[in-house]
């Protein structure tokens, strides 16, 4: 097939990537009705009506009530067939873990902290997480949950559903995460990097013409999720985004935890500032000593903060600079610092064209701590539908 006949070749109205699109629009809360629909796929109007109309055959897809469009006909609301069901989700961290509930419809609700020791390996710490989130889905009607999704602070294989050779995780490298979950629930489960959750959670809060975006994850490390018209973009091998083991000169040759030496991890991370403090005389043991003394504007501290904001900013603007997006968002602990954000806006504005920058939103995640958490739930209603297309029609997800 030629170059040209592939961009004219189009989805029809029954191709399964097209129904699985409009499926995870739809459980989303990113579109409610055709028109909609065929703004965020660029797809005919009467393809996705043809689509929905599929959809609706096999009880996907219901319709109800009407809202009225300025200046047009009112138009007929779209929502998945027997929308009452739900998603339970967490967000892995090193020492606790963000639970919640995400109902179709993309809100989230019944969000809570709770222990969860991560060095203890997954089958150790797994039942108790499992518990809790069987607690949520009880109290939300058993029989109504969709699908359990989990944000891993890890590299992940979603086709195979493991964690491959995390840094920060010890006894989980090809742990079969997503089929002990299947097992466990009896129902779809999704799990995916953290820095991809964030930018899917916060893509979805976002307004639809944002289609470009590159959400950075800031915290003991770095990672960052890519959104390529209006989709997760992966990568040939799911790295994509992998800024955090980018050379910076100024890293020089300080070991990193990927086993090379001058990564920015190694100087712009909050392990990183952990260390440097240490070595300025500061009693400094986690992230979140460092962003406490920055907060009440510890001199050393707000140095070192903004310099390694200075030189996320500088890989940043080379990625933003080849990359062209619309939107830049600040996630994980250290965001919540204005001098870091400040430095790194500041780099941007400094090391990228100014067409680049013309129009470019650089911000903090609106969602906070709440994006990778959200992005965890969608991920779930994302596969379950999916599963629900392949049951329904024969095409698999």
């Amino acid at each position: 097939m030629t170059e040209e006949s592939r961009r004219r070749r189009k989805p029809s109205a029954g191709h399964p990537v097209l129904a699985e699109r409009v499926l995870g629009l739809l459980a989303s809360g990113q579109a409610a009705s055709r028109t909609e629909l065929a703004a965020l796929l660029g797809a005919a109007p009467s393809t996705v009506s043809s689509a929905v109309g599929q959809l609706m055959a096999h009880g996907l897809v219901a319709e109800e009530g009407t809202v009225s469009s300025a200046g047009g006909r009112p138009r007929k609301t779209l929502r998945l067939g027997g929308n009452d069901g739900f998603a339970v989700a967490a967000e892995l961290g090193g020492r606790h873990a963000h639970v919640g509930v995400m109902q179709a419809g993309g809100v989230l609700t019944d969000v809570t902290t709770v222990p969860f020791a991560t060095a203890d390996g997954p089958e150790a710490a797994l039942p108790g997480l499992a518990a809790t989130l069987e607690a949520l889905a009880e109290q939300h009607g058993r029989e109504l949950l969709r699908g359990v999704g989990l944000s891993l602070p890890g590299p992940v294989d979603v086709v195979s559903g493991v964690v491959t050779l995390p840094s920060r995780m010890p006894g989980w490298n090809r742990f079969p995460v997503r089929t002990w979950l299947e097992d466990r629930f009896g129902v779809p489960a999704a799990i995916e990097n953290d820095a991809n959750c964030m930018a899917v959670g916060e893509h979805g809060a976002q307004p639809p013409e944002r289609r470009q975006s590159i959400m950075v994850k800031t915290g003991t490390a770095i990672g960052a999720g890519v959104i390529a018209d209006g989709r997760l973009y992966r990568g040939g091998t799911g790295a994509a985004g992998e800024i955090t083991h980018v050379r910076v000169e100024a890293a020089h040759d300080i070991p990193c935890s990927c086993g090379n030496t001058g990564c920015l991890e190694t100087v712009a991370s909050g392990a990183a500032l952990v260390r440097i403090l240490r070595e300025r005389g500061l009693a400094v043991a986690s992230t979140e000593d460092v962003v406490r003394l920055a907060s009440d504007a510890d001199p050393e501290a707000t140095r070192a903060v903004r310099q390694a904001g200075r030189y996320l900013g500088m890989v940043l603007a080379a990625n933003v600079n080849f990359f062209n997006p619309d939107a830049v968002y600040l996630g994980g602990i250290l965001s919540t610092l204005e001098p870091f954000v400040a430095a790194v806006r500041s780099q941007l504005y400094e090391g990228c064209h100014p067409l680049v920058t013309e129009h470019l939103v650089i911000e903090r995640a609106s969602l906070g701590a709440d994006a990778g958490l959200a992005g965890a739930g969608r991920f779930a209603l994302q596969r379950a539908v999916a599963q629900a297309l392949h049951t329904a029609t024969g095409h698999h997800p």
